[in-house]
């Protein structure tokens, strides 16, 4: 593997470690929101944990297309997504913080979307590209919901 390659690797798998975060703390939510918009959070948490486990294998499988093994363990998964967030309590508060997560991942996958296309990695470009999109709409439909 090339320095060149090894940039891209390291942009997927830190993708790959914050989209693993988010989905655990996404899932969490969902089994423990409460609160009069419980019905409506509770669906659009399972929605995004749902989309977050299948970019998972996406993306992991795109790091094994580049030659390299994915991280397959919780331990090198959360060791590369870097310290957790103390847990939610209100409904509130577990909206603040997944809007705050995907804000990250999104600023993450820009990132890895510029060192992918330096290494010429179109298709990773293009994996990524989609990710964002994603992350940006439900980073606009949560910030709705709170004004």
């Amino acid at each position: 593997m090339t320095n060149a390659s090894h940039k891209n690797i390291d942009a997927l798998n830190a993708v790959l470690s914050e989209t693993f975060r988010l989905y655990v703390q996404t899932h969490g939510y969902h089994w423990n929101v409460e609160g009069p918009n419980f019905r409506q959070l509770h669906a659009t948490f399972e929605a995004q944990y749902q989309n977050l486990w299948g970019a998972l294998d996406e993306i992991a499988e795109r790091i094994r297309t580049q030659g390299a093994y994915a991280p397959g363990t919780v331990a090198e998964l959360m060791a590369l997504a870097g310290p957790e967030d103390a847990p939610a309590q209100s409904a509130g508060d577990m909206v603040a913080k997944l809007i705050a997560g995907h804000e990250a991942l999104a600023a993450t996958l820009r990132k890895a979307i510029a060192a992918c296309g330096e290494v010429g990695d179109e298709v990773s470009v293009g994996v990524l590209t989609d990710r964002l999109e994603w992350h940006e709409k439900e980073l606009w439909m949560m910030k709705a919901g709170t004004r």
